[in-house]
């Protein structure tokens, strides 16, 4: 069975809505990684979640693959129709349903960017905290279990999720979670749909969890003569308990590429970019504490960013790392990015246990990190048609995952799994793997809920 036995039902329920156009299997082919265009036999954009549950049961009865689609900014190819079917486009269910400013908790359809909502938040004095960097979709940002500069405060989507709304394959609409700060009612479903990547439902709804505006915000940056000072740096910084709203690692390969990209004028050396949040007098305090700790490992050139103005340029220059990577890789580069996570205790020797391997393997690599809990992303600059380069890029990020597991940690801490970790998950989950089989033919029993995803084939 395909999309061709589907066709004539989805056309009859969704007219124009229905594309098999070139173009639009094209734009719905592309990924911000490595990954070869895959194009869906089609892309649909359902307004409801009624219509979602209408397309998932004709799908279901006539055997075509679904692949949800957001933003398109994950960077495991989560998006990507391997196996052709439709692509089930969530961007015209964008909208705000309610805002319960006296819980904290909005209510959003899956389509909404992490930047319309906070936007459309402004004058509630709350925000949403979630911070990828990329302006993901919230389904998508759930869907991957997505995290990002401001976990190490504010936890990720499975932290700030509350309730969801969701399509099984079948057609059938469930909720899962409340809006309630906690329950001990049932299997957590909700968390099981978190971090599933489209393969066990389509999320049609969610309630997040907000937070308030601090009232004072101070960002800056530091920078260290190598990169195990400033990874000691963060150990300590969280060691010693110190509130930090973010603090990110990048290496000097990653300065050049904001010099090359940003202009940025930065000394090319390892760098801390740091957020405070807090009361005036909090957020004094903490930034004295942080910097007596700084000078311990021999921090130099503190710069800070006071003005709301000072400190965007300041994250719009570290979001910007993937563009920057391609600066650094020059004309028709492409990043194969790669991310893992370990104990904060292990981390200083990741990381450089990470620099050496990539060096060893002769390739350009760059290191950011969301270092304040132990997660660190290694870019690699590849040309996609360089068959031998490419195999070098994924023997070195199976040594890094496999190294990740050997410290205690896992082989993502946010990419999530898609289509380029799968190799890895017997080695990180073993036994489970095969419980985590029964939960996909429980939920999918007929497998078109975004195939050839997350889970390796055979045993």
């Amino acid at each position: 069975m395909s999309f061709a036995a589907a066709e004539g039902a989805l056309r009859a329920l969704l007219g124009d809505r229905l594309s098999t156009a070139r173009g639009a299997r094209d734009q719905h082919a592309t990924n911000e990684a490595y990954y070869p265009l895959s194009p869906p036999d089609a892309v649909a954009w359902p307004q409801t979640t009624a219509e979602v549950s209408a397309i998932l049961k004709i799908c279901n009865d006539t055997g075509c693959p679904v692949t949800a689609y957001g933003a398109a900014s994950s960077l495991e190819g989560q998006h990507l129709a391997v196996a052709g079917g439709i692509s089930l486009d969530m961007g015209r269910m964008d909208k705000v349903l309610r805002v319960m400013a006296e819980d904290l908790n909005v209510v959003v359809q899956p389509g909404l960017t992490r930047n319309a909502l906070n936007r459309d938040l402004r004058a509630t004095g709350l925000f949403f905290s979630v911070d990828p960097g990329a302006d993901a979709s919230v389904g998508g940002m759930a869907a991957t279990r997505a995290s990002g500069t401001t976990a190490v405060r504010y936890g990720t989507m499975r932290d700030n999720v509350l309730a969801l709304e969701a399509v099984m394959a079948d057609g059938t609409v469930i909720r899962t979670g409340t809006a309630a700060r906690k329950s001990s009612t049932g299997y957590d479903l909700n968390h099981l749909l978190v971090g599933s990547e489209g393969t066990l439902g389509i999320i049609t709804e969610l309630t997040l969890r907000l937070h308030g505006i601090p009232e004072a915000t101070s960002a800056a940056i530091c920078r260290f003569a190598s990169v195990a000072q400033a990874v000691d740096c963060v150990i300590t910084t969280i060691q010693c308990g110190l509130p930090m709203a973010r603090i990110e690692l990048v290496d000097e390969m990653m300065v050049r590429g904001f010099n090359l990209h940003s202009d940025a004028g930065l000394p090319e050396e390892p760098h801390l970019f740091l957020e405070f949040q807090g009361t005036q007098a909090g957020v004094a305090e903490q930034v004295e504490s942080f910097q007596a700790v700084a000078e311990e490992h021999r921090a130099q050139d503190w710069q800070s960013a006071e003005t709301t103005e000072a400190r965007t340029a300041l994250w719009e220059m570290r979001h910007k790392a993937h563009y920057a990577n391609l600066a650094l890789g020059g004309p028709g580069c492409r990043i194969f990015a790669t991310d893992v996570c370990v104990p904060i205790s292990r981390l200083a020797e990741a990381v450089d246990l990470a620099r050496a391997d990539a060096a060893q393997h002769g390739l350009l690599t760059s290191v950011v990190g969301h270092v304040g809990d132990g997660n660190f992303h290694v870019s690699v600059m590849i040309d996609p048609d360089d068959a031998e380069e490419l195999a070098r890029a994924k023997a070195f990020t199976t040594a890094l995952g496999e190294m990740s597991l050997g410290l205690g940690g896992t082989v993502s801490g946010e990419h999530g799994i898609g289509l380029g970790k799968q190799h890895m998950m017997h080695a990180e989950h073993g036994a489970a793997l095969a419980y985590m089989r029964m939960i996909k033919a429980s939920f999918d029993p007929n497998g078109i809920l975004n195939p050839g995803k997350m889970l390796p084939g055979g045993n």
